[in-house]
């Protein structure tokens, strides 16, 4: 028998949530508008609206630059943060990230789940499982749990780490790694699910883990990065967690042994 899977972490986006393709452009013009309205009902310092886009967009231009060449994530909170104070704002930690949420709605609109999954990940959470997300965004945690809350997944996902909390993005090991300490999980008991080669597939090889592709069109069938696991939709799952574990419930004392730690 295969390697006791204990524990499944996923990709976000394209994985558990589909956002398609999007018009980022356009979805920054939404949402700064969204923005620049919050922050005028707050009684906040704020420019034109021209203006404003004119200072977030160089900005998270440029902060996405930087990061890139140092191998770093950025976080979007504090990047708020940051351009707020020179505009004069002072913003509570509640009112920042409703900003941040105003930023992220236009794409969160758009984001949908396949039907099936809440009820996927509850038998495999059942089945004593550990479940979380492990995800490569600057959009900060409190904005895209809000999002998962939305769509019913919050709650069957306790391990989340996102790269701007951690400051590495996938393929790196140390996101990785941070999220096992956090399931309290051996690499080698864990899949990780994705649909990406390069940061997923790779990423979870290099971290010692059950590697999962998830490629519904079958477009990484000639890809150089071998996952141990290839499958078309998610409910597949099922089966690979079959042939690790067999076809029996675990006992209550092993997935109370494997609950999440923080």
């Amino acid at each position: 028998m295969e390697t006791r899977a204990n524990g499944i972490l996923f990709d976000l986006g394209e994985t558990l949530i589909h956002f398609g393709k999007v018009n980022i452009p356009r979805l920054f013009r939404q949402g700064c508008r969204l923005a620049h309205d919050y922050l005028r009902r707050v009684d906040q310092p704020v420019p034109p609206l021209w203006l404003y886009h004119l200072r977030q967009l160089l900005a998270v231009r440029w902060n996405h630059l930087t990061s890139r060449l140092a191998r770093r994530e950025f976080s979007a909170l504090d990047l708020i943060r940051r351009t707020g104070r020179r505009m004069g704002q002072r913003l509570t930690d509640e009112q920042l990230v409703e900003l941040a949420w105003c930023w992220y709605e236009p794409l969160a609109r758009r984001g949908t789940v396949r039907p099936g999954t809440p009820d996927l990940l509850k038998r495999l959470r059942d089945r004593g499982l550990t479940l979380g997300v492990i995800s490569n965004t600057f959009i900060p945690a409190q904005v895209l749990d809000r999002h998962l809350a939305r769509e019913g997944l919050l709650e069957l996902l306790p391990v989340r780490t996102y790269s701007c909390q951690v400051g590495r993005r996938k393929p790196h090991p140390h996101i990785f790694a941070h999220a096992l300490r956090r399931a309290g999980l051996a690499p080698a008991e864990v899949l990780f699910v994705g649909d990406s080669p390069k940061a997923d597939v790779a990423g979870a090889n290099r971290a010692g883990m059950i590697s999962v592709l998830l490629d519904p069109d079958g477009r990484y069938d000639r890809s150089r990065v071998a996952a141990r696991h290839r499958i078309r939709e998610l409910p597949e799952l099922e089966e690979i967690v079959r042939q690790h574990n067999g076809p029996g419930e675990p006992p209550a004392a092993h997935a109370a042994a494997h609950a999440p730690t923080g």
